[in-house]
């Protein structure tokens, strides 16, 4: 995939969750998820941790033991949808920088280009926009173009995902499933 569509799909991705964060009530932040170990607030703070170590990671070519701990905990503070916002584009900002996407990061799995973490952000940011609409209610329909992409990221991957132990296992999807059925059902939720 090439780099501005690389960089198009993750501002898609950051803005689709970030609709989300906005549309959260003050009475849903305990509210469950489908992932049964987090509330919405649980959620929204494991996406904004993630955008806090990209800077980190992609801008100033940091290691995951020079990071440590920084990002672990309640990152949210008293104003998550403020935290969130701002961690948002500072992620995308340090993405977006000339050459960034052609760097090497450093990953808890290894070091990667940054074109792939990217691409693997922007997959995690559409999961989870579903798992938050479907938590507070709101529209569960996510972009076909995003979906796609998301798909085509996690294919090769996601039963690795699922012997990790942080995703459910696959959901067999029923037959002439739409991709974001297929995504969903990949990564263990139920549609």
């Amino acid at each position: 995939m090439e780099t501005d569509n690389i960089l198009r799909r993750h501002g898609e991705a950051i803005d689709l969750f970030g609709d989300r964060v906005h549309a959260v009530r003050d009475d849903q932040w305990d509210a469950p998820t489908p992932d049964t170990d987090w509330t919405v607030r649980d959620l929204v703070n494991h996406l904004t941790a993630e955008q806090l170590w990209v800077p980190r990671l992609v801008r100033d070519g940091a290691t995951m033991e020079e990071v440590g701990d920084a990002f672990d905990g309640d990152v949210l503070g008293e104003d998550p949808v403020g935290t969130w916002d701002r961690a948002a584009v500072a992620a995308v900002a340090a993405f977006s920088e000339p050459g960034a996407l052609d760097r090497q990061v450093h990953l808890s799995y290894g070091t990667s280009g940054a074109a792939p973490y990217c691409s693997q952000m922007t997959m995690d940011a559409v999961v989870h926009a579903w798992d938050l609409s479907r938590a507070i209610g709101a529209s569960e329909e996510l972009p076909g173009e995003l979906v796609s992409q998301a798909l085509r990221e996690v294919e090769p991957y996601a039963a690795e995902l699922s012997k990790s132990g942080m995703f459910a296992p696959a959901i067999e999807p029923p037959p002439g499933a739409d991709d974001q059925t297929r995504l969903l059902c990949l990564l263990g939720r139920r549609p």
